[in-house]
């Protein structure tokens, strides 16, 4: 079982009434009406000092994110932290988790390619290379592309960076969208013939057969909680049977909020304000602003119209921190309740990669060092060996990394 950090990155500090002054956190929000760039610098360096944390107390990778033109998170490169947490853990067996940089966000995606090798190189063999297809929104509002464009680019830019990590000859690239007469890239990663790919997802089946078909890991990237993913993620399993693959838990990623108190009582008093706070503030935002006309194949439209995945995020404004807990969107509370609630979702959802969000919404810088210090040392040990007994091999994960099960420190 491999237990890694996730960071969004949010604006910590926004006002009280700030979801009935601005129509929208995402996309439209003005900077400078509502940050102060002081605290973002801050904001930087404090991530960093969490995920660095995260990884000397124990878990087993960290990772970074891509999103843009809004306060839910802002980790606009992932790449340039990936760089700095790469070099903070040299010598360890942390991951580097890259989840990741948008390939079709950057023309040509060649750069991802190189950016990615480069980085597998400062972290000698660690890189785990996120894959994401890209949020719609930022697709065509922060990048001013044609949606419908955005799924048949990210299927080339895949192929064209396979290809440059993989060749061994200088080759031409003649693509639909991309064309380039000589791909040659220097550095190539450590790892051959290519790092760990893992692609997140929610509710597309297209990403599924993607991920599927190709033998990568699956993310399953949701804040609403396992009992509304179960579903989504039976109908994974259910789709990788039916095209051959075993039912390897390894294979599936999936992302929680989590916040550990001395009781189960004291978790609201923690936790409850930083909560509402992420599903009020951070998401925030009309929600035809996610997906943009002719950015989901009829194929995920459909799917996402049939079996409504998501609860309307105007619902999420009438929720308090209980009901956020009580439905897993967060697992908040002793060690022990958080052990047994994030048991039952791995096992429930067949999780061989866990990745615990310990800082969301409005949570303080010291108050999230010590929830990854409780974390580590008093869940982490009891969700480790969950898999133990099947034999299951993690053929996502780096071989730098395997050399030795991680502890608590």
């Amino acid at each position: 079982m491999k237990i890694a950090c996730f960071h969004l990155m949010p604006y910590r500090d926004l006002a009280d009434d700030f979801e009935k002054k601005h129509k929208s956190a995402w996309f439209s929000l003005p900077f400078n009406e509502v940050a102060d760039p002081n605290k973002v610098a801050g904001y930087f360096n404090q991530t960093l000092d969490e995920l660095t944390y995260a990884a000397q107390m124990g878990f087993d990778g960290v990772c970074t994110n891509e999103h843009h033109q809004n306060a839910y998170g802002f980790m606009v490169n992932p790449n340039m932290m990936g760089s700095v947490l790469a070099r903070a853990t040299r010598g360890t067996k942390t991951a580097i988790i890259q989840m990741g940089e948008t390939a079709v966000f950057l023309n040509p995606p060649i750069r991802v390619a190189e950016e990615y090798a480069m980085l597998d190189c400062i972290a000698e063999g660690r890189l785990i290379a996120g894959f994401p297809v890209g949020l719609g929104g930022d697709y065509s509002y922060s990048y001013g592309m044609a949606p419908i464009e955005q799924r048949a680019r990210y299927y080339e830019a895949h192929d064209l960076i396979k290809k440059a990590w993989t060749s061994d000859q200088v080759f031409a690239f003649n693509g639909k969208f991309y064309q380039l007469p000589m791909v040659n890239i220097w550095p190539k990663p450590v790892q051959r013939p290519h790092p760990p790919i893992w692609v997140p997802g929610n509710a597309s089946p297209s990403t599924w057969d993607f991920v599927i078909k190709n033998d990568y890991a699956y993310c399953f990237l949701t804040y609403f909680g396992a009992k509304g993913a179960e579903h989504m993620v039976k109908g994974f399993w259910n789709r990788a049977e039916e095209l051959g693959r075993d039912r390897n838990p390894y294979r599936m990623g999936f992302l929680v909020p989590v916040g550990v108190s001395e009781t189960d009582e004291q978790a609201e008093a923690e936790y409850g304000h930083a909560a509402e706070y992420f599903y009020h503030k951070g998401l925030h935002l009309p929600e035809q602003l996610l997906a943009p006309p002719g950015h989901m194949t009829h194929s995920s439209l459909t799917h996402l119209i049939t079996k409504r995945p998501f609860p309307p995020f105007e619902e999420l404004k009438t929720l308090k921190f209980p009901q956020f807990n009580d439905r897993d969107f967060v697992v908040c509370g002793s060690a022990k309740t958080v052990t047994e609630r994030l048991l039952h979702i791995i096992k429930t959802l067949r999780v061989g990669h866990l990745m615990i969000l310990p800082q969301f919404g409005s949570l303080s810088h010291e108050k999230t060092m010590q929830n990854i210090e409780r974390i580590s040392k008093n869940v982490l040990p009891h969700l480790r060996g969950v898999w133990d007994n099947e034999g299951w091999e993690d053929h996502w994960w780096p071989k730098a990394c395997q050399d030795a099960k991680r502890a608590a420190a």
